[in-house]
């Protein structure tokens, strides 16, 4: 062994015995060979006598970077040398023919040696290259597999187009082809048969690779040396043939599938598939289903279906005929194949379906034979959607792997759903007639079968989005034996999770149906009431359950109402969990959802076909317990353990949420003028439910739901709310965090749109408070940077702040409040107030705040000036003219940023161009002797101010918009670049 031997063998060394100084020397040494320019005889010499694999590897891997990287370098004689040398190894000469026995990798290495050659030099230099191979595959096995090898990694390194390729190895790539297509093909695939007819009983793995290999070229190749009346029958033959193992056999049916997955002219390609015969393989899958040989049959027959499917598509109407002959042949395969075997992963089994579906929709009316076919595709879908078994209790408990597979099957599902729902168009009766059948059989099942249960009602839960609200009200079709029948259904799987869930989902869609049919509407609320849903024992069953009912009451609202008591009677246990005083978190934890059977209470009491007397009852008998609850808990505020706090403060969160949810009933109209005494009982809770703030003022979680409340009460009480609010208001703002400013002033705007100008005496008195409170956290401005780390939480909820308090700014100007700003109290704020607006006006990153602050400033000016020197707020017209004009209505607009070619900032343009006629209306000769010399002081050309001056006194604003970008973009041509604010 010499030094370069051992250098490699150390190089090498993965075991971690080799020391690692020695180590880096070694692959320096071998690194310094690498650039001798003898390098490739050296590593010839040493292939021909060298066993070593590591450095057989070595210097194959050698030859194949210096051929790559130095071709063009490299002589003639040198490249001869090379190519003489690596093509005897490959042909297994006696003096060098030892390397064809090392391992596969050492073999894969030299083949793609060769390919380097062959690109560099095949078919200009090298063209005898695979012929010259062909007479050494009588050597045998050895040579075969090698020659097998080449031509894998002439596929795998140029020709296939599985990989992306260079535009230059395109080019090489098809220049290959068209030579061997000329001069070897045809020699090649006989070589083939005969190897294959020679070896098919004694060495099946060498005719297994003989075949694989084929299968790569069938593709580019002329397909009539496989497509003949010799070989391919001869492929059958070996598929059929049970006397050779399944490797061989299935490498068979790899090449029948190159053979009709052969691109070609539709014609030509529906002669091929009907000469295949396919039918003769049939068999084959049903045999063993779950071998290797059923599988690549099943690849066949699958890609087969799939080529007949898509040549049928470019077939005339005349031969349409024959291609669906073809697959009414090959469908009953496919479709054991589906239910049976593993179906191949390039084979999408929609794709296929919706394609044919697709293409039944053009044979009317459908024939027995393909109405059965249609029917096996229903079966596919169902078998499809179920779910595994081994996934049942991951499933009903719903852990992580639960959780990961019902996510997953719903994605998987969506592709099926939309099948099925082209299967209910094409044909409905055959639909209908299955998934009816499919529910029967799960009704009937004696063992429940979870899985079965569950994908029937999801079949008949998706079918659902196919039918318009008609049909369903109307209950044609199978809807109006299948309802009641569900409605009536007590599975003995009920018990489990995605069974529960999807049969209330389903119930819930066909709804409808009910409310047309009054007489199952009590079969419909025991379905809901009873342990199938809001009494189920799985909380996640009858959380869904109490939101499903929910919406169902909102859709059958009066036809409930002689319900009513027994609804009310069935809820009681459900109703009382908030009234029992618990500070247990886990006994809350399973009422979190619990507020929706309270809107639904709400829905069914609140309605005015109920009885004044009754209702004052029902809502009495709910609103009293929970509100005792709470004044219960506040009274002993002080002697709870710090280990009951927490779960004092969940249970006044959860009965602040089942009123709130209750009072959703209630219309405004109803409580204060129809009938007050209830707006009085609401008024009462409201009342307790303040005490909350006083004796929990800085409880963040409850805040948020009294607030909450309180929003839901200007809705309800109307005006008749106004007592309540300042004191209510006054003590939400006195403890108020940053990140609640945001909810408190969209509080504030509600009572604004709503109550409009009544809304002043309570602004007035707040506004000072919440200017400062505001003022503190959002100024000075550098605090809402934009620039890296400045995507903090705090940043967020500062600029969540600042966008709400924009609208809460535009809302007062706009409802006639501008007043406020200018009490004594908040005077102090004024200024603070209108620089904020004009810099969120001239530089805001969104364009809407920036127009919304613009039009903010236009009521103002309406508001706050009348006549010409007529001067309502001190400073103002200056600040407008000299601030607001200047760096509004010119700077922010002359900045490159300004971009007009957008549609919002065309918006904020014209909003910016209106406030400067209002300007001018109530300013007078000020403003526009202002503005003349702040443009002629800017070079702006005379006739251009001119006229747009002309056209401010004019009443045309669509010629004054206009006008003014005229001006605009002469300005900034005479600028060159962007003007900073002053």
């Amino acid at each position: 062994m010499d030094d370069l031997e051992r250098a490699i063998i150390v190089s090498f060394d993965q075991s971690g015995g080799v020391d690692s100084v020695l180590k880096s020397q070694a692959i320096v040494f071998c690194q310094h060979i690498k650039e001798a320019p003898t390098i490739c005889r050296l590593c010839v010499e040493k292939l021909r006598f060298c066993q070593i694999v590591q450095v057989q590897f070595w210097c194959l891997q050698t030859l194949h970077e210096a051929i790559r990287a130095k071709y063009s370098s490299i002589s003639s004689e040198e490249k001869d040398f090379i190519k003489k040398s690596v093509f005897s190894i490959a042909c297994y000469d006696e003096d060098c023919g030892g390397l064809l026995a090392g391992p596969p990798f050492i073999k894969n290495k030299l083949a793609q040696v060769i390919v380097t050659l062959i690109y560099f030099e095949y078919p200009l230099i090298w063209p005898s290259v695979f012929v010259d191979f062909l007479p050494h595959l009588s050597k045998g096995g050895v040579v075969i597999d090698m020659f097998c090898r080449v031509l894998n990694a002439l596929d795998d390194e140029l020709i296939s187009l599985d990989y992306p390729r260079r535009s230059e190895e395109v080019a090489v790539a098809g220049q290959v082809k068209d030579a061997m297509r000329q001069q070897c093909v045809p020699q090649i695939v006989r070589a083939c048969y005969d190897i294959l007819s020679m070896y098919r009983n004694s060495d099946s793995e060498i005719c297994a690779a003989v075949l694989d290999t084929l299968r790569r070229y069938i593709s580019w190749i002329d397909i009539s040396l496989i497509a003949n009346d010799v070989f391919l029958p001869f492929l059958f033959e070996l598929m059929l043939f049970d006397g050779i193992p399944e490797q061989f056999r299935g490498a068979a049916a790899g090449c029948v599938l190159a053979v009709v997955s052969k691109r070609m002219d539709p014609q030509s390609k529906l002669s091929l598939l009907k000469n295949v015969q396919i039918s003769r393989v049939f068999g084959l899958v049903s045999d063993n289903s779950d071998s290797e040989l059923a599988s690549r049959v099943a690849s066949l027959l699958t890609g087969y279906a799939v080529e007949v499917l898509e040549c049928s598509k470019r077939l005339t109407e005349e031969t349409k005929g024959t291609s669906f002959e073809l697959l009414d042949e090959v469908l009953p395969s496919v479709f054991y194949i589906m239910q049976n075997c593993e179906v191949d992963t390039a084979f999408s089994i929609v794709q296929f379906f919706s394609g044919y579906v697709s293409a039944m929709k053009s044979l009317s009316p459908l024939t027995e034979k393909r109405l059965y076919h249609v029917s096996q595709i229903l079966e596919v879908i169902r078998s499809q959607i179920r779910y595994d078994p081994i996934y049942r209790d991951n499933l009903d408990t719903l852990d992580k792997i639960g959780k990961e597979e019902e996510d997953r099957m719903v994605e998987y599902r969506k592709d099926f759903f939309v099948l099925l729902r082209s299967i209910g168009r094409v044909a409905p009766d055959i639909t209908q007639a299955f998934i009816r059948n499919s529910l029967d059989a799960a009704v009937t099942s004696s063992g429940g079968n979870i899985e079965e249960v569950e994908a029937a009602l999801s079949l008949l839960y998706a079918l659902g989005e196919s039918l318009n609200e008609e049909t369903i009200r109307s209950g044609k079709g199978l809807l109006s034996d299948l309802v009641p029948k569900l409605l009536a259904s007590r599975f003995p799987c009920h018990s489990n999770r995605v069974v529960a869930l999807v049969y209330l989902d389903t119930i819930t869609r066909y709804a409808k149906f009910v409310q047309e049919n009054t007489q199952y509407i009590p079969m419909l609320l025991t379905a809901f009431l009873d342990e199938r849903g809001i009494h189920h024992p799985n909380i996640n069953v009858s959380r869904r359950a109490s939101y499903l009912f929910m919406r169902v009451v909102k859709s059958l609202k009066s036809n409930l109402v002689p319900f009513i008591e027994t609804i009310l009677q069935s809820l009681q246990d459900i109703v009382a969990q908030f009234t029992n005083v618990d500070y247990s978190l886990k006994a809350l934890s399973a009422s979190e959802d619990g507020s929706h059977i309270f809107e639904a209470i709400g829905i069914l009491i609140g309605m005015e076909d109920v009885p004044v007397e009754r209702q004052s009852g029902y809502l009495s008998s709910l609103l009293t317990p929970l509100c005792h609850q709470v004044e219960g808990l506040l009274l002993n505020s002080e002697i709870l353990t710090i280990e009951e706090a927490p779960g004092k403060i969940a249970t006044i969160q959860q009965v602040i949420m089942a009123i709130n949810a209750l009072s959703k009933g209630f219309s405004e109209r109803l409580v204060t003028a129809s009938r007050p005494g209830i707006g009085l009982m609401f008024k009462k809770t409201l009342d307790v439910l303040l005490q909350i703030l006083v004796v929990y003022p800085k409880i963040e979680p409850l805040r948020s739901k009294v607030m909450s409340f309180i929003h839901r009460m200007v809705d309800t009480l109307g005006a008749s709310v106004f007592p309540y609010l300042p004191k209510a208001l006054e003590q939400l703002l006195a403890e108020i965090e940053p990140k609640e400013m945001a909810s408190f002033l969209l509080l504030l705007n509600q009572i604004i749109c709503k109550f409009n100008k009544l809304a002043h005496d309570v602004l007035e008195e707040l506004f000072p408070a919440i200017a400062g409170r505001i003022f503190s956290i959002i100024i000075p401005m550098e605090a809402i940077a934009s620039g890296p780390g400045a995507n903090t939480e705090e940043i967020r909820e500062i600029q969540e702040l600042q966008q709400t308090l924009y609208t809460f700014l535009y809302d007062i100007a706009t409802h006639d409040l501008s007043s406020v700003f200018l009490s004594p109290k908040s005077r102090h704020y004024l200024d603070q107030l209108m620089q904020l607006l004009l810099c969120t006006a001239c530089n805001h990153q969104d364009i809407l705040v920036r127009k919304a602050c613009v039009q903010i400033f236009i009521r103002l000016i309406k508001d706050w000036c009348g006549r010409p020197h007529e001067e309502k707020v001190p400073g103002f017209q200056k600040f407008m003219i000299e601030g607001f004009a200047t760096n509004c209505c010119l700077y922010s607009v002359l900045d490159r940023s300004f971009e007009f070619r957008d549609a919002n900032t065309l918006i904020l343009f014209g909003e910016i161009v209106l406030a400067q006629k209002i300007m001018y209306e109530k300013f007078g000769d000020d403003f526009l002797n202002f503005l003349s010399k702040g443009f002629l002081t800017m070079h702006c050309p005379q006739h251009l101010v001119e006229q747009y001056c002309q056209k401010l006194q004019g009443g045309d604003i669509k010629s004054l918009k206009s006008s003014y970008r005229s001006l605009i973009e002469n300005l900034r041509l005479q600028q060159n670049g962007s003007l900073v604010f002053r």
